[in-house]
């Protein structure tokens, strides 16, 4: 089965920026993300030799989330002024790898790793997530996993299930009732986790909770 490689590009540059400590080249260019991301990028093709590999960066400017929720990710600083100069030259050498990038108008790098795991999925590949981001978790499958190679760590069905008491399909609607802190979504006031856990468990889904909804005590919430 072919193994395609999806790599959440965006969240690796933030996390190769504060993981190493500044670095800047003779001129003074900070350099310590290109560096970072490149040290990524070249663990994976050493490591995992694949057959298809892409890179999917967020679109510069506001998607179409903010048009639903204008408070969306408001709780994020803006892009350090040290890590702007270097995107371009992280984007230069994905490019110089012969890598696939992906990028959209409107669109996170979320959205389009996630339209590539629908049209992969079934088609008998085997999909790498390449991300420690758990929004998406929510894609995890019998031939979708999700590979954070900052830490090793790998994560399939049963340790999603595992972690959120939740199946991957149902974690959508599990981040839903408990919020989202880090993207600044709130929650249903009153829902933690244990309590999403038993809604979902009993009710399958937000539109099983919704259809039964007139039958829940205010004790059960």
């Amino acid at each position: 089965m072919k193994e395609v490689y999806l790599v959440d590009g965006s969240a690796y540059i933030y996390r190769a920026y504060h993981a190493i400590r500044p670095l800047s080249n003779s001129s003074g260019l900070p350099t310590h993300a290109v560096y970072g991301f490149t040290t990524i990028l070249r663990r994976i093709l050493r490591e995992k030799k694949p057959e298809c590999l892409a890179v999917a960066w967020d679109t510069r400017g506001p998607v179409f989330r903010h048009k639903l929720y204008p408070e969306y990710k408001a709780n994020r600083p803006p892009m350090p002024d040290d890590l702007i100069p270097q995107i371009p030259y992280i984007h230069k050498i994905v490019d110089a790898y012969n890598i696939l990038s992906m990028e959209h108008e409107d669109k996170e790098a979320d959205d389009l790793i996630a339209a590539a795991v629908r049209c992969l999925a079934g088609e008998s590949c085997r999909v790498v997530i390449v991300s420690g981001d758990k929004d998406l978790l929510q894609l995890v499958s019998k031939n979708v996993i999700l590979w954070d190679p900052m830490n090793d760590k790998l994560m399939d069905e049963e340790k999603v299930l595992e972690k959120y008491g939740v199946r991957p399909a149902q974690l959508l609607d599990y981040l839903a009732l408990t919020g989202d802190s880090a993207d600044n979504i709130p929650g249903v006031p009153g829902i933690g986790p244990k309590t999403a856990q038993k809604l979902i468990a009993a009710h399958g889904s937000l539109e099983g909770l919704y259809g039964a909804i007139d039958e829940l005590k205010a004790s059960k919430m």
